[in-house]
C-alpha cells in the first residue's frame, strides 16, 4: 500500500489540484461509505477510513468528480 501522501498527491492530480474540490470529495464519498456503499477499490471498510477509502477511490480515478458552480 502506498503511503498517504503519495495517494493524495495523485488524487490532487486527477482534480487539477483543486484542494477545495478534493476535500469536499472525499467528504461526501466517506459519508457515503459510512453509511453502507459499497467500496469501488479493494478495501475493507472495517479495516479502513472511509476517509481514506474515498481518497483511493479518487486517486484511482474509480469517480468522476465535477465541479459545482
Amino acid at each position: 500500500m502506498k503511503r498517504l501522501e503519495q495517494i493524495t498527491a495523485k488524487a490532487l492530480e486527477n482534480l487539477n489540484q483543486d484542494r477545495y474540490l478534493l476535500a469536499k470529495a472525499v467528504g461526501k464519498r466517506a459519508e457515503a461509505l459510512s453509511q453502507g456503499a459499497t467500496p469501488l477499490v479493494d478495501m475493507d471498510i472495517k479495516k479502513h477510513k472511509a476517509t481514506d477509502i474515498a481518497l483511493y477511490e479518487i486517486a484511482e480515478g474509480k469517480l468522476n468528480i465535477e465541479k459545482e458552480y
